[in-house]
């Protein structure tokens, strides 16, 4: 071999080395997380109760950033655009996937621009009806809405929300007619539901939606979950009845595409091993959240699942965003 290909040959490998060990120290200074809301939501509250652990596993700080505007897509355009070395990261719900399919003009795209890393928690659905309407069960809603020409009023908090769509897709796997009453916020839609004006609800079990339960205001009909959950004990799984029928609002963590496989794996077992602590996982409960975490590969086929089937929804009921 002669010399310069010898030299040629060292310097690869030194290159090599280099990146093997570039990968090795991540992360090697203060990864930032962006939140599509603001500080004091659902997804603010999540991100920093883990904030503190996950800067402790991984020996760096790790900073909140809120960027709220858009649907989410402000902040979604900002960690896509990012280099995708790790340190900047996505912190969304199921809005992420929603958005671009609503605004052609998003800026991104849900699939191709972002790298999952793992899902992180997950809020069940609920479906509640009015006291007044003559059911005990959700079978028997189903009935009483089948029977009305008019089908079922129900409550959302906006036009093109998650309840918006979740709802339309339940009455189209129940086989019910469906009539959305857009509403300014959850505490509307539930005021709504206690006071008649709509007939249903579906939404998170928010303490005042869960108050009025308990009162005997609204009677729970299901939780949207695959199988029993403990945010609403002793309640029943909606799929019992609508085979197939799960609604979940998942928050996680996203990073830019081409995010080296190795930092992903870095980062996800770094959530992970956060989301076993007994006090994060009270306190979520607490918040009518649940730990529920994954690989990046079953991320990634929740967020095509949910591509195609809200993308079926949008298109049937022609719901555009305001």
């Amino acid at each position: 071999m002669s010399v310069s290909k010898a030299l040629a040959l060292l310097g690869a490998l030194a290159l090599s080395v280099c990146a093997a060990n570039a990968q090795d120290a991540f992360p090697a200074r203060p990864i930032t997380i962006v939140v599509p809301y603001p500080a004091g939501g659902t997804s603010d509250g999540q991100v920093r109760k883990i904030q503190e652990p996950l800067s402790k596993l991984l020996g760096q700080p790790v900073i909140i950033d809120n960027k709220p505007g858009a649907s989410g897509a402000l902040a979604a355009v900002v960690v896509a655009r990012a280099k995708p070395d790790g340190y900047t990261l996505l912190y969304p719900n199921n809005g992420v996937v929603i958005t671009p399919l609503l605004n052609k003009k998003a800026g991104y795209n849900a699939l191709t621009d972002f790298k999952p890393v793992t899902t992180v928690t997950s809020v069940p659905m609920v479906l509640v009806t009015n006291k007044a309407v003559p059911v005990k069960t959700l079978a028997e809603f189903i009935e009483f809405a089948r029977k009305d020409p008019n089908g079922a009023r129900y409550a959302s908090a906006g036009t093109a929300s998650y309840g918006h769509l979740a709802t339309a897709r339940f009455g189209q796997m129940a086989g019910i007619k469906v009539e959305h009453i857009p509403y300014k916020g959850e505490a509307a839609t539930t005021l709504a539901a206690r006071t008649g004006e709509v007939q249903m609800l579906m939404t998170t079990p928010s303490s005042a939606m869960m108050g009025q339960v308990e009162q005997g205001n609204l009677t729970m009909l299901g939780v949207a979950t695959e199988k029993p959950s403990p945010v609403v004990p002793g309640a029943p799984t909606i799929n019992q009845t609508v085979p197939g029928f799960v609604s979940e609002v998942w928050f996680g963590l996203l990073a830019p595409a081409n995010t080296p496989d190795e930092v992903v794996n870095k980062l996800n077992a770094a959530v992970k091993k956060v989301m076993t602590d007994e006090g994060i996982r009270t306190w979520l409960l607490t918040t009518g959240a649940l730990p529920q975490t994954s690989t990046p590969a079953e991320f990634a086929a929740i967020m095509n699942k949910e591509t195609a089937q809200w993308r079926d929804i949008i298109s049937k009921y022609k719901i555009e965003a305001e």
